[in-house]
């Protein structure tokens, strides 16, 4: 068999059979490129997101304004001639 490569991610042999995706991931690791946590940090972006969302849809629905004015529409609806 060939030399092996030193990494810290995934062993890899020179002369053996080893997929690409591995000899990828080893090159990459050895790089110091990869983000693994970059998905959970994007789900809490995106969940403080929709949350600050929802916050400002719940005051303007909840508003005086907003209610006075749909009130007043199902009236004219309802009670239209």
């Amino acid at each position: 068999m060939g030399a092996v490569i030193k990494s810290t991610a995934v062993p890899v042999r020179s002369g053996g059979v080893v997929r690409a995706w591995g000899r990828a991931y080893a090159r990459t690791r050895a790089r110091g490129r990869v983000d693994a946590g970059m998905t959970t940090a994007e789900y809490a972006v995106g969940t403080l997101a929709a949350c600050a969302l929802a916050a400002a849809l719940y005051k303007v629905a909840t508003s005086t304004a907003t209610i006075t004015a749909l009130t007043d529409a199902l009236d004219r609806a309802l009670h239209a001639t």
